[in-house]
């Protein structure tokens, strides 16, 4: 009867000492996810900020194709797209409802290039010196972009970043603690047992062994059951909104698990070893309190 007892006790015990890691590492893991989504969000906010490039009207069309290969081949571009003086008069036309060239006699608008940028070069003083670059081509009249909008997205992706990795650092934190005394209380539960075993001879390293190979047992069966609730969280989400499934990159999503997979396993084996360690120091008489 003891012996079954026991044996449910120490069930007990794994089962809510691997819940407690699930948990644990699902919000972790649910934290990289917003982490990494904030970051592709932002790219995406600034990748789609436009810098307009007016054309002289004397530039020949095989100079202004030239121009376009050249964007299309820098680093800094992520896609162009051309829009001749005809394009231009006619979608001004639609937007204000009147023909405006026959009322001029001309077509006042210039031809022009739409030059979406990569992330890491849409800030202010990325746009500085590509604006003198392209100005100082013949071809180019001018270069348009809002550097109000610019300066305004790359401050909020400042403040964003810190406030999250400031929260992240403090859950992160909490998570430790209750992870570390979740393992502690179930090895204290078994503090005699460590020091019978110390009694009668065995090394430490023999003690720490098998109670360290649970506890890496138990990270990586938390980290399934945490990836399992992270998938199941992604496919809810996407359900719901159906254009953040645009944001997930499978490679990423596949490095973050492995990472809640190693965390699961590092954590239970620091854990697991400080608190056998921590009964193997104790004195008999100090098991007791």
């Amino acid at each position: 009867m003891s012996d079954k007892y026991s044996k449910r006790r120490l069930t007990g015990s794994s089962i809510t000492t691997v819940v407690s890691l699930s948990l644990v590492l699902f919000m972790l893991g649910f934290l990289g996810i917003i982490i990494l989504n904030t970051r592709k969000l932002s790219d995406n906010f600034k990748e789609n900020i436009g810098v307009q490039v007016l054309i002289n009207d004397n530039a020949k069309d095989v100079d202004v194709q030239h121009l376009i290969k050249t964007l299309d081949a820098s680093d800094y571009v992520k896609s162009t797209q051309s829009i001749s003086k005809e394009e231009a008069a006619k979608k001004l036309q639609e937007d204000i409802g009147e023909d405006f060239i026959d009322f001029l006699g001309f077509n006042p608008l210039s031809a022009s290039v739409t030059v979406r940028l990569n992330a890491e070069y849409a800030n202010a003083d990325s746009l500085a010196w590509i604006e003198r670059d392209l100005l100082e081509t013949n071809l180019v009249k001018e270069v348009i972009y809002q550097k109000s909008l610019v300066n305004s997205i790359n401050e909020n992706v400042k403040t964003i970043s810190l406030w999250v990795l400031i929260i992240s650092s403090v859950l992160m934190f909490i998570a430790l603690a209750l992870i570390n005394n979740t393992i502690r209380l179930s090895i204290y539960s078994k503090r005699f047992i460590i020091k019978t075993m110390q009694l009668v001879g065995a090394t430490q390293g023999f003690i720490r062994r098998p109670f360290v190979l649970k506890g890496i047992r138990h990270g990586i069966y938390g980290a399934g059951i945490a990836i399992a609730m992270l998938i199941g969280f992604l496919f809810f989400i996407q359900k719901q909104l159906p254009e953040l499934a645009e944001l997930q990159d499978p490679n990423m999503l596949a490095s973050l698990f492995g990472i809640v997979i190693m965390l699961g396993i590092i954590i239970s084996w620091i854990s697991t070893s400080l608190a056998v360690r921590k009964y193997l120091r104790l004195k008999s008489d100090e098991l007791y309190y």
